[in-house]
């Protein structure tokens, strides 16, 4: 027991070896000491009270007690006894240094998280719930055990990025309330091991739920918190493009939007990302096409027609070529939009593109296309008579029916 400690029993710390020398050198005792003062002694010195002081008087303040003839010297006051199992020490060490997972398993659970976000356009939410959950629940069960600090901060890792991913499909499904769960345990979890990666990457998605579940003002305050906690971090990509700009695009903000745009464009020059459209889910900071994508659905509710067009039209090459189903479709449906948002609207054009949009969308159904198209289909409300726009609307009715109903907001 370390010196000065508390017993268990709940005094307030002492310290033990002065009071035992001024037990020792006050003369004759007349009592035991202190009930709390007795049992920190017979903690420390593995012997009752009363056999501590049974001849504390015998003797004068500055001589020894005698020690029996047959007491080695290396024994004597001064020379600690030597009888720890070295073996005993050696196992301790090499049990704590253990765990329930070594190197291959923590490589093993962390390939698996790179190609749930590879997949994940082309699986969708519905393909993959089941592997990422089972991912989810096997780093709980892990760490339950016990592991040495450099595998139990993996093992954070991966449980808080598998739970970050569900929270991620609930938002692509509608199911906000479990993905603002499954992004307030991915919090949790990251902030407890300093990992500011996943951190920000949880703040987005948490924005992103908010967007979709229509809370514009929301969304923008939980990204520009996160953005301000590491302004020039990769992730403040994501949350500055993805985040901020769409919601206050939403807001009607934009001079904000523009300036949130700008800054992405920048941080993704500084940090050199990928130019093709990486992976929505990704851990990765966004590549530029995917920024460029995000900037569109601002400029498109700003209603710069214009610029909307442009930028569609040079991201045209990447998306077409990409595997991403999703990014074509919902780019076809922000262009749609644009088209209808011109002075001479073209109808006609913007229902094929409309239509194209929930044909790419129909094997994966997600909310984000359910909101696009749905917004669409009330732009085109001036023109309800025309046959286009009643095909359309009839695309979309079937196309609804596959989606599970969204939560309210």
């Amino acid at each position: 027991m370390p010196y000065g400690s508390p017993v268990s029993g709940g005094s307030a710390p002492v310290k033990a070896w002065p009071i035992a020398l001024r037990v020792r050198v006050c003369g004759e005792l007349k009592q035991l000491p202190r009930l709390d003062t007795c049992r920190i002694l017979e903690e420390l010195l593995g012997k009752a009270a009363r056999d501590l002081f049974a001849s504390a008087s015998a003797y004068p303040p500055t001589a020894p007690e005698p020690l029996p003839a047959d007491v080695p010297a290396s024994t004597q006051a001064g020379s600690p006894t030597h009888d720890d199992d070295p073996a005993e020490i050696v196992a301790r060490a090499r049990q704590l240094a253990c765990g329930n997972v070594d190197e291959t398993t923590l490589s093993f659970l962390a390939s698996r998280i790179e190609v749930i976000t590879e997949r994940y356009e082309k699986d969708g939410p519905d393909g993959l719930w089941g592997q990422t959950k089972s991912l989810h629940s096997m780093g709980y069960t892990l760490l339950a055990g016990q592991q040495p600090p450099s595998a139990r901060r993996e093992l954070f890792r991966i449980t808080a990025r598998a739970g970050g991913l569900l929270g991620y499909m609930a938002v692509n499904t509608g199911a906000f309330r479990l993905a603002e769960a499954y992004c307030a345990e991915a919090l949790e979890l990251s902030r407890a091991i300093g990992d500011l990666d996943t951190e920000m990457w949880a703040c987005a998605t948490q924005s992103f739920a908010a967007y979709y579940a229509g809370r514009y003002d929301e969304a923008d305050a939980r990204a520009a918190a996160a953005v301000d906690r590491a302004p020039d971090h990769p992730q403040a990509i994501r949350l500055l493009v993805n985040g901020r700009a769409r919601a206050l695009g939403k807001l009607g903000d934009r001079n904000q939007a523009e300036r949130a745009i700008g800054r992405a464009l920048e941080l993704s020059d500084w940090h050199d990302v990928p130019v093709g459209l990486t992976s929505c889910i990704s851990f990765l900071p966004y590549g530029r096409a995917r920024t460029l994508a995000n900037a569109l659905t601002a400029r498109v509710a700003l209603q710069d027609t214009g610029h909307v067009l442009r930028d569609a039209d040079d991201l045209d090459d990447l998306v077409e070529k990409s595997d991403s189903a999703w990014s074509r479709s919902l780019v076809r449906l922000d262009v749609a939009t644009a088209v209808l948002q011109q002075r001479a609207p073209d109808v006609e054009h913007a229902m094929s593109l409309g239509q194209q949009a929930l044909t790419l969308a129909s094997p994966l159904p997600i909310s984000s296309v359910r909101q696009r198209s749905r917004d669409l289909y009330e732009r085109a409300a001036p023109w309800r008579s025309r046959s286009a726009v009643r095909e359309y609307g009839e695309q979309l009715r079937v196309w609804g029916c596959q989606l599970p109903p969204a939560e309210a907001g």
